[in-house]
């Protein structure tokens, strides 16, 4: 199963935990996980409210009484200490962690303090804890696998904060957010919390417009301002990976320059290193450059993360003294590796499907060359006579 939040009316742990309650987390079965977590004093408000005239979920966490307040301090090894001792799952005591270090972190930056010195205040309290690992049991119930996400709406205007009055994004939030697609409306209100910034930066792998799926569950978590322009509500759709990957997934960066004066047996050992380096393809054309000269293309296709080692690579391991690049879409087949036994022995094939459907599949070039020599045979009748049984 995979996720989608619209964050039209952007984000926060409150609003997370209503979109997924909503969505068909039973309110019994989140507060029984939760207290797996050795925090006591607060209790899940669930109730069905109006945003703009439409229903929604709202879930608030009502401390009464704890070891903590609401506007506590605790640095990062309290809130360890708290996970590790709770009987949650292993892999949502990782993933737990992992968000509050990187809130730490962020405020360590922010405020130009030590790591271990650093103290979160609203953030470390209560109800920060129950929003971030309601969150992670809240997607594990609904058999969430992989979590998509809008681009997020800031919203607008100013903050009160314990160091006084900021404008939106708090400074947190704001640093959350790096290398996030984010926009602000005129709603002069703080839509996204550094809570929810941490959450659906920390969950999400992409944010894009919606992704093929089949659409199986809505969930609809209400905010806490009532809004009269837009509710103030965020969506969750839940389903099935549809035929084809994400768009956004399939996103990549292409790296071009024209070469006419390197000698050609250069090439192969500057595709080699690419590929190396993390290139996901790289390819040369043919070219008819000025004055009638022949040259080469150099078309190099990479994710985001590796644009600035492979063009370093380029400029330093060819004649290039220039490159363009730009972002494309690429949409794949999902692929996969799997050992089939034919009756030459065993083969790596690969597998392309869409969806659960299997559309292509050949067997590995490098495993019918071994065989193609062990049995002396012509590689092309060794390929021909390969019987492929998909193993499902």
């Amino acid at each position: 199963m995979i996720c989608y939040f619209d964050c039209f009316s952007g984000m926060s742990g409150d609003m997370i935990l209503g979109a997924l309650v909503d969505a068909g987390v039973s309110p019994e079965k989140l507060s029984k996980a939760l207290s797996c977590l050795p925090v006591r004093g607060y209790r899940l408000n669930v109730k069905e409210v109006k945003r703009a005239g439409f229903r929604a979920t709202k879930v608030n966490v009502d401390v009464y009484s704890s070891q903590f307040t609401v506007h506590s301090s605790r640095k990062f090894k309290d809130i360890e200490k708290i996970v590790k001792s709770s009987s949650l799952s292993k892999d949502i005591k990782q993933k737990g962690l992992a968000i509050f270090k990187r809130l730490f972190e962020t405020e360590a930056k922010v405020h130009g303090e030590r790591f271990d010195r650093v103290h979160l205040h609203e953030l470390g309290a209560v109800d920060c804890i129950i929003d971030i690992f309601g969150a992670l049991i809240g997607l594990d119930i609904l058999g969430i696998k992989k979590v998509y996400a809008s681009p997020l709406n800031l919203g607008g205007g100013t903050i009160k904060t314990s160091h006084g009055v900021l404008s939106v994004p708090a400074p947190a939030a704001a640093e959350l957010l790096r290398d996030v697609p984010v926009y602000s409306s005129d709603m002069p209100f703080e839509l996204t919390t550094p809570t929810g910034a941490v959450l659906i930066t920390s969950l999400a792998e992409n944010f894009a417009p919606m992704p093929d799926m089949k659409i199986s569950k809505i969930g609809i978590g209400a905010g806490s301002k009532d809004f009269k322009k837009q509710p103030n509500v965020l969506r969750v759709f839940i389903g099935q990976n549809a035929a084809f990957r994400t768009q956004i997934e399939n996103k990549v960066i292409v790296i071009e320059t024209n070469i006419d004066d390197m000698n050609p047996q250069m090439y192969e050992h500057v595709m080699e290193i690419l590929f190396k380096a993390g290139a996901l393809d790289v390819f040369l054309t043919q070219v008819i450059m000025k004055k009638g000269r022949p040259g080469v293309k150099l078309t190099v296709l990479c994710s985001k993360d590796k644009k600035e080692a492979l063009m370093k690579i380029i400029l330093k391991e060819t004649t290039s003294i220039g490159l363009r690049f730009y972002e494309a879409g690429r949409t794949t087949l999902q692929r996969e590796i799997k050992m089939v036994k034919t009756k030459f022995g065993n083969v790596r094939v690969k597998i392309s499907k869409m969806g659960n459907e299997i559309l292509k599949s050949a067997p590995e070039y490098e495993d019918c060359k071994k065989i193609a020599e062990k049995l002396n045979k012509p590689l092309i009748e060794v390929m021909k006579m390969m019987n492929i049984n998909i193993p499902k």
